[in-house]
């Protein structure tokens, strides 16, 4: 190879001709090699100059949850305020391919636990201030009051609990895709050293939870319900039943009471126009549930036509707002013995078939199992008392006789009951509170009593007067004695789970509450 090489440098024009072929040969190969290549090379870069930051960047950061804890260090004799302060933080930057994005949020503050109390009755001492991402004061949030209290604005939360939506479907836009746009929210409690003994609240806790998040939250639909209350009793027609109210339950339960308030909730229809034989209305909340009472009367198409439905008959009354064409009418316990006490039936709830199939089994197969499976299994009352006890006495009286001291302790593990006297008592305006029972008549007393619907209806509650005598309302709106075997209209009651949310609605009648 060496000597050929060697032959070819010596001959002169021989090593020029050498040299052009090998230039030659390598432009072909470059030609080709580009031909086959180029193609490739341009879809690669076609392909690279497509890959870009599509994403945007949206985060949300919580601050630290707000608690309060009273004491004798905490909030010192002629000290300073106690405050606590979190920032709540949405940043967004835009992709670099569009440069721009717009986002949505939503900010709520939960009061979860609070059991402080006005120290004087009246004089508010925890306050809320929230300040915008503008750097401006918040100073309208549903159901509680702004003002300004010993130089602090803000609401008044010294008694609230419940939900509270801060911010509702806020938006946020960015236009770089180097620098964040960011919001603050800044959220304070300030509990007020006043010049005041507020030594009463020593030990009581104040404690929130925040949320910050993309989708509205559905709430719990007996959180919802104590958020509507106010602090001020009958506000949105709701009443506390502390130690403080008077002439209430003193069970701690939230009651809706007066001629109409808004309290409607569709159960059992998904329509967009609520059927009329799907509208409840919300009794109260006890222990954190949700007590609904049936609207109108029930019929056959929900109770049945077996157990102790009485065939052939209808409920009649001049004094009826309800709306349906015909209601059928059930006895309260007489079909599982109709000759036991003379024929007049027997007030032993656990033997009723009214209980047991019209109620507990056919009502509950008939609203379907979606339904069926909010509601909650609870321990009913029936031990009862004497009529006396129960319609001759004002509606506390009603409750402690019905409720705290029955003439006996017997109780019904059931999904489905009725009506108690004290709940038909305490659904009345509070000026019909001190009334007897047995006196709301139609024209003095039931029409501000938004329970009352003008069919004589059974309650839940025995009448221990006789082995035979249950309690019920008369088509009057008074509170009666009946037998057992007597046909009666029927209304379902019963306790929604905790976990049952709030989905939409206003509680009107034409807007009831949705739950799922």
């Amino acid at each position: 190879m060496n000597k050929f090489i060697k032959r070819i440098k010596d001959n002169q024009a021989l090593y020029v001709l050498s040299i052009l072929i090998i230039g030659i040969l390598l432009l072909l190969i470059a030609r080709i090699t580009y031909a086959y290549l180029a193609p490739r090379i341009q879809s690669a870069l076609g392909n690279v100059t497509t890959i870009s930051d599509t994403v945007d960047d949206f985060k949300l950061e919580l601050g630290r949850p707000l608690s309060l804890n009273a004491t004798s260090t905490t909030l010192p004799e002629n000290g300073s305020n106690l405050v606590v302060t979190s920032t709540e933080i949405a940043k967004l930057k835009a992709n670099s391919t569009k440069k721009t994005a717009t986002y949505n949020y939503y900010l709520y503050l939960q009061i979860t636990n609070n059991t402080f109390k006005y120290s004087d009755g009246t004089t508010p001492e925890i306050i809320l201030t929230i300040t915008d991402p503008n750097g401006n004061e918040i100073t309208s949030l549903d159901n509680l009051t702004y003002g300004t209290y010993n130089g602090v604005s803000g609401f008044d939360v010294t008694t609230a609990k419940g939900l509270f939506a801060i911010a509702n479907n806020y938006e946020i836009t960015s236009n770089s895709s180097t620098t964040y746009t960011e919001h603050d929210w800044n959220i304070t409690l300030t509990y007020l050293n006043l010049n005041i003994d507020q030594s009463g609240n020593y030990g009581n806790s104040f404690e929130t939870m925040l949320y910050l998040q993309k989708e509205a939250i559905k709430p719990k639909l007996a959180e919802y319900v104590i958020s509507q209350y106010t602090g001020t009793q009958g506000e949105n027609n709701i009443y506390y039943h502390d130690s403080n109210l008077a002439n209430g339950a003193n069970d701690n339960s939230y009651r809706y009471a007066g001629s109409n308030p808004d309290n409607y909730v569709c159960f059992g229809s998904d329509d967009a126009t609520c059927p009329n034989d799907n509208l409840y209305r919300i009794i109260g909340v006890f222990d954190g549930k949700v007590k609904l009472v049936k609207y109108d009367y029930a019929n056959s198409n929900l109770l049945g036509t077996n157990g102790d439905y009485k065939s052939g008959s209808t409920a009649s009354s001049s004094y009826y707002i309800g709306k349906n064409s015909s209601t059928n009418v059930y006895y309260w316990n007489y079909q599982s013995d109709t000759s036991i006490n003379q024929s007049h039936g027997s007030n032993t709830w656990s033997t009723s078939l009214l209980n047991k199939i019209n109620l507990n089994t056919n009502y509950l197969n008939n609203i379907g199992s979606k339904w069926a499976n909010m509601i909650d299994t609870v321990v009913w009352k029936v031990g009862g008392n004497t009529q006396a006890n129960l319609a001759n006495v004002n509606v506390i009286n009603a409750y402690k006789n019905e409720i705290i001291n029955p003439t006996s302790t017997i109780t019904c593990y059931a999904k489905i009951g009725l009506m108690y006297i004290s709940d038909y008592g305490f659904s009345a305006d509070p000026s019909c509170w001190t009334t007897t029972l047995s006196s709301f008549y139609n024209n003095n007393s039931t029409n501000k009593v938004w329970m009352f619907m003008g069919y004589s209806e059974y309650t839940l509650t025995p009448s221990t007067t006789s082995e035979d005598g249950v309690m019920g309302i008369a088509m009057t709106g008074a509170v009666s004695s009946y037998t057992a075997s007597v046909d009666n209209a029927i209304r379902p009651v019963f306790y929604l789970n905790t976990n049952v949310k709030m989905l939409s609605g206003d509680g009107t009648k034409t807007i009831p509450y949705r739950v799922g």
